[in-house]
């Protein structure tokens, strides 16, 4: 007993932890984002560590600015991408593709001076990406609807009914279930039995 009451208390105060330095971050995004004004202005940075020479943008502090406006973001979506308990949290890889490969193509063009054209072509060559995270989002999103509704996908083509159909599958069981009771004519027998289900209602 005592040692599950531990166990739990040690969970719980692991998960307000966690989540007490998420939220910190998120509240202290802003301040993350400015944090670029502490860069000098100019072309080189010279510390006792490295030397950073801005060739591209040609100002440390131009460069700062821009790595800042694609980590902050990157940042929260990552927060939101591994804290996110929806069915369609994999959709938000997508935003994190783009301001990654953002990051690393204005790293690449500010230290090597070779333009990339971001904003042109990024499209093109994330488009793969982006066509498996929505393929793998709508074989969620089917598998949820088949828990859900208890409608074997497999059996669709052999059964009458249609996706579009107005009917429900539980409501379409129901009315078979009332047609093998009954003894009325097989043509006249579904009609009746679909109308007599729907008074019920």
């Amino acid at each position: 007993m005592i040692s599950k009451n531990k166990l739990s208390t040690e969970g719980s105060s692991k998960f307000l932890l966690t989540g007490s330095i998420l939220a910190i971050i998120i509240a202290f995004s802003p301040y993350l984002f400015y944090i670029y004004e502490i860069f000098p202005n100019g072309r080189i940075w010279e510390t006792s560590l490295f030397t950073y020479e801005s060739k591209y943008y040609e100002d440390v502090l131009t460069a700062a600015w821009t790595y800042s406006s694609k980590i902050v973001p990157l940042i929260l979506l990552l927060i939101w991408f591994f804290t996110c308990k929806h069915w369609w949290y994999h959709v938000i890889l997508v935003p994190l593709v783009m301001y990654g490969y953002q990051l690393v193509s204005v790293f690449y063009e500010d230290v090597y001076l070779d333009v990339i054209a971001m904003d042109s072509g990024d499209l093109v060559i994330m488009a793969p990406f982006f066509i498996i995270i929505l393929s793998i989002v709508y074989l969620v999103r089917v598998k949820i609807f088949d828990r859900i509704y208890g409608i074997d996908l497999s059996e669709l083509e052999e059964t009458e009914i249609s996706v579009f159909s107005s009917i429900s599958d539980k409501d379409m069981k129901e009315v078979k279930s009332f047609q093998e009771e009954d003894d009325f004519d097989e043509i006249d027998q579904s009609n009746l039995l679909v109308e007599d289900y729907y008074r019920k209602l």
